[in-house]
């Protein structure tokens, strides 16, 4: 896991929060074995460098020619280098002189005590050669292995990131999907709602033409009616005069009765061939009124209506007699008073054969 404030792994965290100890190098036990072999020779040298000559020498006379060094004070020499070891050598000729003898035992003492300082200052020298290239190789596996924590921690990283940047496009593009597919869905929407009008249109236009037909067949067939009833009415009357008239010739002469009658519809009037009771045109008024459909202009309309009825009230026939001038309200006239079939009849149980309807719009 990846620690958020430090961004490296926790795992090498908990390793950088422990002390560093350092390894242990190969080869140390050998070392060490071989240090105390050479310190153990050195010290059997210096042990036999001192007594190889306890007896003491035969008296002799020398002659010192040169001046004896002063071996309090050496001069610096080089650090020979680590004492072979030991060999058997021969033993050199007796001195001729009991003081050179000690001077040179002193001088051969202090030169193993020089080289066994020099393999000491080199041995040390040499630890710590070794302890700072173990601590300079400590400190590059410290080094290679934060770098390598570091290039995992950014690996990581990277890999987050590659797998966010891969989850934003998945859902961008399911988005998108989203998006196109709530288009088409709207697209289809509104084909279907377009459809929908136009066989609305269709099925509307269809019942207009259906409605228009079946009212002028209606029309027709009132028209027709209406010619046959009228027919059937002027030979009814043509017979009836002619009975009339033969009954009047019988008779020596008389007169017909005649008479007129008001019917109103808003503020109309009309007469009949029939003398009407004074109540027969407000019967008329509302029969007609109620069927008069008009939404248009009112002032200066009058239209009259010439009507024939059977004595039953049927409408025989119905046409305009007197326009107004206004086709449109003239047409609605007359469809108020078609609608206004069957006509009321009068106090004697019988509708005038024929009487005029004066027909205005309310409020004209």
């Amino acid at each position: 896991m990846i620690d958020r404030r430090t961004g490296q792994p926790q795992q090498a965290r908990a390793r950088s929060a422990r002390p560093i100890r350092p390894r242990r190098e190969r080869g140390t036990g050998k070392a060490f074995a071989l240090a105390a072999v050479m310190h153990l020779l050195l010290g059997w040298l210096l042990y036999h460098g001192i007594n190889w000559q306890n007896n003491t020498p035969a008296g002799a006379e020398a002659e010192i020619w040169t001046d004896i060094p002063d071996m309090s004070a050496p001069t610096p020499r080089p650090a020979p280098p680590p004492p072979a070891p030991a060999k058997a050598q021969p033993a050199p000729p007796p001195a001729r002189d009991e003081q050179a003898d000690i001077a040179l035992q002193e001088k051969k003492r202090k030169q193993q005590e020089a080289a066994a300082r020099e393999a000491q200052l080199a041995e040390q020298r040499r630890e710590q050669q070794q302890a700072q290239q173990e601590a300079e190789a400590k400190r590059q596996q410290q080094l290679a292995a934060q770098a390598a924590a570091a290039a995992a921690a950014q690996k990581a990283m990277q890999d987050k990131q590659k797998q966010i940047e891969k989850q934003r496009q998945a859902e961008l593009q399911k988005q998108q999907q989203q998006a196109k597919a709530q288009q088409e869905k709207e697209r289809q929407q509104q084909a279907e709602a377009q459809k929908a009008e136009q066989l609305k249109a269709e099925q509307q236009q269809a019942q207009k033409e259906a409605r228009a037909k079946a009212d002028a067949e209606a029309k027709a067939k009132a028209q027709a009616k209406a010619r046959a009833d009228a027919e059937a009415k002027a030979k009814v009357d043509a017979e009836r005069r002619a009975r009339l008239a033969a009954l009047q010739g019988q008779l020596g002469g008389g007169t017909s009765s005649s008479g007129e009658g008001l019917a109103k519809s808003g503020t109309g009037r009309g007469a009949g061939g029939n003398a009407t009771s004074p109540g027969y045109a407000e019967k008329v008024q509302r029969r007609v009124r109620p069927n008069i459909v008009w939404a248009g202009e009112t002032a200066g309309l009058e239209t009259v209506v010439s009507v024939r009825c059977s004595p039953s009230g049927t409408l025989l026939s119905a046409n305009i007699s007197r326009s107004s001038g206004n086709e449109q309200w003239d047409q609605a006239a007359l469809r108020a008073v078609q609608r206004s079939d069957p006509m009321p009849v009068d106090v004697d149980g019988k509708a005038p054969d024929h009487f005029t309807i004066t027909l205005r719009p309310a409020g004209g």
